[in-house]
């Protein structure tokens, strides 16, 4: 699965991709991230992509030409057959804190059906939205906030359909929303001391009675 990211600071994500699980994904293969810069297709002599906002208001706003130029660009690079079926176009993602909010379920959809998937990170006061008409987007957001620029959002995105991926994860098991899994979980030893408080794992757990400790786990989830 390629994720094509457009974005005007791709340095933004070297260190979480460059980290443990997506890494080795990376590495294996089972991912590719690639970045497009809209400066890159900006034409003029200063490669600058931002101005004022039409109607007024503070911030500066991100010219929607080079950004179509991007797009093109990275659907340019994308073989014609994608997903499972040739019909099946490739997503856009405009993230947006006004948009439909991301979740799990999206990222099992994204990762069952696409091979790639385009997102667009916003900055300043956002992208010009004559983008949108030209290009049918998915307007996502990833909570009820409002962040500095969509490069942590897109990470969110990376990560979270990134786990949905055959391989990427090792086993099945690891995906704690496929299985019965505890918000609290414990490990060695089993008991320990904090200032004369002794600290134990609960004893269910040390049963080893696998249908009681599921029951248990169940009881824990919010």
């Amino acid at each position: 699965m390629t994720f094509h990211i457009i974005s005007l600071f791709p340095n933004a994500f070297r260190s979480y991709l460059g980290e443990s699980i997506l890494k080795r994904a990376i590495e294996d293969k089972k991912i590719a991230v690639k970045f497009y810069n809209p400066r890159d297709y900006a034409e003029n002599k200063y490669a600058r992509v931002d101005r004022k906002p039409y109607g007024g208001g503070p911030g500066m706003v991100i010219q929607a030409e080079p950004v179509i130029r991007t797009i093109e660009k990275a659907l340019s690079y994308i073989p014609r057959n994608v997903g499972i079926s040739k019909k099946i176009r490739v997503p856009i993602i405009w993230l947006s804190p006004s948009g439909k909010q991301f979740t799990n379920e999206t990222a099992i959809k994204f990762a069952k059906k696409f091979s790639d998937i385009i997102i667009i990170c916003g900055r300043y006061e956002g992208v010009d939205a004559r983008v949108k008409k030209i290009f049918k987007v998915e307007e996502l957001s990833v909570g009820p906030f409002v962040l500095t620029g969509g490069e942590l959002a897109a990470e969110i995105l990376i990560d979270t359909t990134a786990r949905q991926v055959e391989g990427v994860l090792g086993d099945a098991q690891s995906r704690e929303e496929a299985r019965v899994a505890s918000p609290d979980v414990y490990t060695r030893p089993e008991v320990f001391a904090y200032k004369g408080k002794k600290y134990r794992v609960p004893k269910i757990l040390l049963t080893g009675h696998h249908a009681k400790i599921e029951k248990w786990r169940a009881s824990r989830q919010k």
